[in-house]
């Protein structure tokens, strides 16, 4: 109770004591990052599992429209260049009010998942979409924490669905037997949630400060009181000194410790392109790490970023997009039907047909997709996206053996560039993301949608398994096709092709393999109206 009567500023600075002191007797006690990164592989479940799925969740589901980065954009007159977030300012005055009375605060706490069924979503997530690992979102740029936080008193716990979100998402994946991830986001918090502090530029509220600058002690007599909007929010820029700073990550990896010692995960996903917070983020996954090899003997777990080959313990993670080619190392694909968070302000730039395509594409290059699951404020799923999702698991039942711990070929498709277009600053139908990434020519954000032109009807990606050769016609279409890459003379060196059948079907399929080219009929009659597959034995 001593603690709790020492002023702010001495308690941040004790906290940043208290984590550095923790971070020095660990790094004594356990391995360093280096040597834990050195020794570390990717594990089996992770490379065999090839589809996953995310539930990108929270207190910024509640709103309707406003893009995925709502909590910000509440509090933007002008977004400038996020015009994903256009509709989240004139949205919050509609349906919420003016920022500078009701503000993010209170849409955390309208917050209620009051259908939220984790053991029936995870049922529907492993047995009828066919998912291999499951990761939840512990914490998004809004600095609220989705689980039972002991060093962080914004959390659903405390306030809006008063239920350890995490927690039971955990409970729920073991229980279905898959690996459970989190991803934390939360690195651009500084920056991100400065609008909160600014105020409107021009109308009746002009001048008017938001509610980034409310103080504990205005909560007196709200449903807010003994809440401190300045741990949620941040202190005003003009009061946030380096030794704040410094406490406030100090604070941020105590809460990051607790959450990834507490929940048994064995995924982590962050939001970034270097460590959060530096050598605190590596501190975090070092303390990971050496938990879960001290658990298993060996480590047993996957942090997967955005910053290819730069550190031997990250896995590669490409946002909204995909490999060119085929990757020695493996890697994993995130896409999204809308804005992260479910949005109405823009249709959805997928379905089942895109989805598939998407799966198929990055398996074939050696990654693993994952599919997030943009559920509604109450935690059920959107009907229309739940009709695309009942198809795609559909198809993946019925094509499983193609997907699920196969290895790529010597070249990941054949007659490829069928349908080619460059990602470029005109395409409207884009998700969170800077042009300037567009002008970089980035592999994140490249990903086809439905909009995309379709694959020519002869375009084809492989995977294999064992001894046989598995080989995808993306958009197939009654008809012969020609595949020069699986001619007997072909650069790759096929053998003489002993059978070839249509998975989902016992009739005959009709081929001939010359020195040049493989020639095959697509029969009319197919399992269903997507990719359709076929298993190739005595090629490898």
């Amino acid at each position: 109770m001593k603690l709790l009567k020492l002023n702010k500023k001495r308690l941040l600075i004790l906290f940043f004591i208290i984590a550095m002191g923790s971070l020095s007797y660990a790094q004594d006690k356990d391995l360093s990052w280096e040597d834990l990164s050195k020794q570390y592989e990717v594990p089996e479940w992770f490379t065999e599992a090839r589809f996953g799925i995310w539930v990108h969740w929270g207190a910024q589901s509640v709103p309707e429209y406003g893009g995925g980065w709502y909590a910000r954009h509440m509090y933007m007159q002008d977004v400038g260049r996020e015009t994903f977030g256009k509709n989240a300012y004139p949205y919050h005055l509609k349906r919420f009010g003016h920022p500078s009375e009701v503000g993010f605060k209170d849409v955390i706490h309208e917050w209620k998942a009051e259908k939220l069924d984790t053991d029936k979503l995870l049922a529907y997530f492993t047995e009828d979409l066919g998912a291999k690992y499951f990761m939840a979102l512990a914490h998004h740029h809004d600095n609220f924490d989705n689980w039972d936080s002991k060093n962080h008193e914004w959390n659903t716990v405390n306030v809006g669905p008063e239920r350890d979100i995490i927690g039971e998402f955990s409970k729920s994946a073991k229980k279905y037997g898959v690996p459970f991830g989190i991803t934390t986001h939360n690195e651009r918090f500084f920056d991100w949630m400065l609008p909160a502090f600014s105020a409107d530029t021009s109308g009746v509220y002009k001048d008017i400060p938001y509610d980034g600058h409310l103080t504990k002690a205005e909560g007196k007599g709200t449903w807010w009181v003994g809440l401190d909007p300045a741990l949620l929010y941040g202190l005003p820029p003009d009061k946030r000194t380096p030794v704040w700073t410094e406490a406030w990550k100090a604070n941020w990896l105590l809460r990051m410790q607790d959450l990834l010692t507490s929940y048994d995960i064995d995924y982590v996903w962050f939001d970034g392109r270097g460590f959060p917070y530096g050598d605190y983020g590596k501190e975090a996954f070092r303390i990971f790490y050496n938990h879960n090899l001290e658990k298993y003997g060996k480590i047993n777990a996957v942090i997967a970023g955005k910053i290819p080959g730069k550190d031997p313990g990250i896995l590669h993670d490409i946002e909204q997009g995909v490999e060119s080619e085929i990757s020695e190392d493996p890697w994993q694909s995130i896409c999204t039907f809308t804005h992260w968070f479910y949005k109405k302000d823009d249709p959805s730039r997928h379905d089942a047909r895109s989805t598939i395509e998407l799966l198929v594409d990055v398996v074939s290059k050696n990654g693993n997709f994952v599919l997030n699951v943009e559920l509604l404020p109450d935690g059920t799923i959107p009907t229309e996206h739940k009709l695309i999702m009942d198809a795609f698991g559909n198809w993946l039942k019925l094509n499983a053996e193609a997907i699920y711990a196969t290895k790529p070929w010597q070249v990941h498709g054949d007659n490829l560039f069928s349908a080619y277009k460059d990602a470029n600053e005109t395409n409207t139908n884009l998700a969170n993301t800077d042009v300037v990434e567009l002008k970089k020519k980035s592999k994140q954000f490249n990903n086809r949608t439905k909009d995309s032109p379709p694959y020519g009807h002869n375009e084809v990606r492989f995977t294999t398994k064992d001894d046989v050769l598995y080989m995808f016609v993306l958009n197939p279409s009654e008809g012969e096709i020609t595949i020069p890459a699986l001619g007997l003379q072909s650069q790759y060196n096929p053998k003489k092709i002993q059978s070839i059948s249509m998975i989902g079907s016992d009739n005959p399929i009709q081929y001939n393999q010359d020195i040049r080219n493989l020639t095959l009929k697509i029969p009319k009659i197919r399992p269903n109206p997507y990719a359709v597959v076929f298993a190739i034995k005595g090629a490898l």
